[in-house]
């Protein structure tokens, strides 16, 4: 059994998209961050501990090494890292389902490894003006670190921490997320919609559907696709909205016409 480190003072991080800054910027005043990604090679940063472009070994070599790559990258960017880790050292994805990724990182990742799932809650978009106060889910795979690394998250940066199973969070996912980014993409597809005369609940749907109209096209696809429990959730929606117009089509052929209800008012 190999001993665990006590406290992490070096993050790698695989992966330096979208979210990949935005935990950099959070970190980087709590650690000396090394950022591996060939297609986006990070700023060096003068203020707090600093980010600096490193080489996979360099990411392997790192207390705690953070996966921001999609989940359909995982696989590869496991092969690529593994050999470089040592013993104790904590690996974590961000991504947005868990059931698949906690199999390949169990798979994918020597047995000296301590794994723990995380999918933050939100992105971006809906960080932009900070992440206190926000949501994380947090799903223990291997080793004792997960109860640490929620402590941190807890009270240093303020979020919201949620420990659960990575079935039980694909569960939850499939309708919270699975819905959310399923209407907004319908609503995109049917712009130009009204920014004028509006209602409250029109423009807090809207807001919604602007959180996550700039992801990418993995993160929908992974939500959707990647999540075993998504599909049932799709189903279901479709079937009673089918219902539903099946509904107002009855409803519709049981009206009145015109003359009819002329007929009905008074003279």
């Amino acid at each position: 059994m190999h001993t665990p480190r006590k406290t992490a003072t070096s993050i790698g991080i695989m992966g330096f998209g979208a979210f990949g800054r935005l935990m950099a910027r959070h970190l980087q005043p709590h650690f000396r961050l090394r950022v591996f990604d060939p297609e986006r090679p990070p700023c060096p940063d003068e203020t707090g501990k600093g980010i600096a472009p490193a080489d996979v070994a360099e990411i392997g070599a790192c207390d705690l090494v953070i996966l921001a790559v999609p989940v359909s990258a995982l696989p590869s960017a496991l092969a690529t890292l593994s050999p470089h880790l040592r013993a104790g050292t904590v690996v974590l994805d961000v991504g947005s389902v868990k059931i698949g990724p906690a199999l390949a990182l169990q798979a994918g990742l020597p047995a000296h490894v301590e794994i723990v799932g995380t999918h933050p809650l939100f992105g971006p978009q809906s960080a932009r003006h900070g992440i206190r106060g926000l949501k994380i889910a947090i799903c223990p795979i291997r080793g004792r670190s997960a109860g640490r690394i929620a402590a941190f998250l807890r009270r240093v940066l303020g979020l919201e921490v949620i420990m659960t199973t990575p079935d039980a969070h694909d569960r939850e996912v499939a309708l919270v997320q699975g819905l959310t980014h399923l209407i907004a993409k319908i609503l995109v597809q049917m712009e130009p919609l009204p920014r004028r005369m509006t209602t409250a609940s029109f423009d807090l749907l809207m807001q919604a559907t602007e959180m996550v109209r700039h992801d990418s096209p993995g993160v929908f696809l992974a939500i959707e696709r990647a999540n075993p429990h998504a599909r049932a959730v799709r189903e279901r929606f479709f079937t009673l909205a089918e219902a539903m117009r099946a509904h107002l089509d009855g409803a519709h052929r049981q009206e009145p016409t015109a003359a009819k209800a002329g007929a009905l008012l008074p003279g």
